[in-house]
């Protein structure tokens, strides 16, 4: 596993500005794998300004031009997919088979959906006596979060690049060396210098002063509720444009004439991937009266599957470790039932949560409130479809969800109803065409498809 000592700027490795440097933990094993240099304001600014001269190049380059340089990128993914994988394994600590299959998988499938639509999307439109130009907005501040590295690069750094827009990187400080790799791959793929560039770093330091920068047009921000408010404020003042993916709270809602069995089991599976370590994941489990107790037997015996260490890895690290128990233990507190799991660590190495089970929880408790990142599902009980959707959309979150019943027209009118961005409906299956983002406090704008295209490119008409 190679790793840089400098920042990718202007297309090249260059030193730091600053000597202090972020020691990359192991997870599973609690051990130091590498150290990267802590960003500056000085990087920022050096990595914004080769993003700024090389805008007006890649913003004038052909659109088809633009997605052969997306589809050779999502070539060198798919050369070095067991690399990636290795790579996001040792440093997030997810299982190796979930790292191939999701963290490795899915980029691809994003990427080469975005070298379609640079080919295919219309730049311009004729609305009467106006030709309607989408022109990219200019240079972005991408900041990224940990719990999938290189998905969320390439969510942003695919679309941005298909509009004609210049990215500006600076990835979690947890998980940098997919972002190293990343940035080897966007050179290996042919992209102009300054076209991309990486800034690893701390997010008070580097992050701020990225999202702060007089010469980023557009901020796009994947991470918690509470610093993406930060990053809309001091967007705000500078009055430039912001995507914020943020937290989520996310129902699975199980209608009484739905399988429960496998409404139930695909519920915790969709919980325990990546260490319920996904914004979107479907943390409050809402069950019938007259099936609730089934239901409880059932997730507490699927979540049993789960072996720390075997199918399901560490939380990130030891705060977020300490932060999800904390949460377990609150919500004993508050006299939820534990059916499962619980807040003693399950090995003596590595930041491992159990995989744990709440029953009897209410909609005001703490767990059915916050996200709590990690390993935890509140199964909560409702006594009709409307009394379902009063606890569904009852949380300051709206990012994603699950209906099941018997056939998709039922699910499909309960999910209108609800306040969410995204509702699978009967185990719908991941579709990187399709927009991701939310209501409310879950965020502004959408990633993915051509919505998530939209989010970097800005609107002049001509008249005639």
């Amino acid at each position: 596993m190679k790793v840089h000592d400098g920042m990718y700027i202007g297309g090249e490795w260059r030193p730091a500005a600053g000597a202090d440097t972020i020691a990359v933990v192991n997870p599973a094993d609690e051990q130091v794998i590498a150290h990267v240099p802590a960003g500056t304001a000085e990087d920022v600014d050096a990595a914004v300004r080769a993003a700024r001269a090389a805008f007006p190049g890649w913003a004038a380059t052909p659109p088809a031009e633009r997605a052969t340089r997306i589809a050779a990128l999502r070539d060198v993914l798919v050369a070095r997919q067991d690399e990636i994988a290795a790579t996001v394994t040792a440093e997030l600590g997810a299982p190796l088979q979930l790292s191939q299959m999701v963290h490795a998988g899915v980029p691809i499938l994003v990427a080469g959906s975005y070298a379609e639509l640079a080919a295919s999307y219309a730049f311009e439109e004729q609305h009467g006596n106006s030709t309607v130009l989408l022109e990219p907005v200019g240079v972005v501040g991408a900041i990224t979060p940990w719990n999938y590295p290189l998905h969320q690069i390439v969510a942003k750094v695919a679309p941005a690049l298909a509009a004609g827009c210049t990215i500006v990187l600076k990835p979690a400080e947890d998980t940098p060396l997919t972002a190293q790799l990343f940035a080897e791959a966007t050179e290996e793929a042919g992209l102009p210098a300054g076209v991309f560039n990486l800034v690893t770093g701390l997010g008070p330091v580097a992050g701020q002063a990225l999202a702060a920068h007089e010469d980023v047009d557009l901020v796009s921000f994947t991470g918690s509720t509470a610093v993406g408010k930060q990053i809309g404020a001091t967007a705000g003042g500078a009055v430039k444009r912001v995507a914020l993916e943020l937290g989520g709270k996310s129902a699975n809602v199980i209608l009484p004439s739905a399988d429960l069995a496998k409404a139930v089991n695909v519920g915790v599976a969709n919980v325990m991937s990546n260490s319920g370590q996904t914004c979107s994941a479907w943390t409050r489990m809402l069950v019938d009266g007259e099936r609730y107790e089934e239901a409880v037997a059932l997730a507490a015996a699927a979540v049993a599957k789960y072996v720390p260490g075997e199918r399901v890895g560490p939380v990130v690290n030891a705060k977020q470790q300490a932060r999800v128990r904390g949460y377990i233990e609150k919500g004993i507190e508050e006299g939820a039932r534990v059916v499962a799991g619980g807040p003693e660590a399950p090995l003596a190495t590595g930041y491992y949560v159990s995989p744990t089970v709440f029953a009897d929880v209410t909609p005001e408790m703490t767990i059915a409130q916050e996200e709590i990142f990690g390993p935890v599902i509140s199964i909560l009980k409702y006594e009709d479809e409307d009394d379902a959707l009063r606890i569904a959309n009852g949380t300051v979150y709206g990012l994603a969800g699950a209906v099941w019943a018997a056939d998709d027209e039922e699910a499909v009118a309960f999910a209108r109803r609800m306040d969410t961005g995204q509702v699978d409906i009967n185990g719908g299956r991941f579709n990187p065409l399709a927009p991701f983002g939310g209501y409310k406090q879950s965020g502004v704008g959408r990633e993915l498809g051509s919505h998530g295209l939209g989010e970097y490119l800005q609107t002049k008409s001509l008249q005639f």
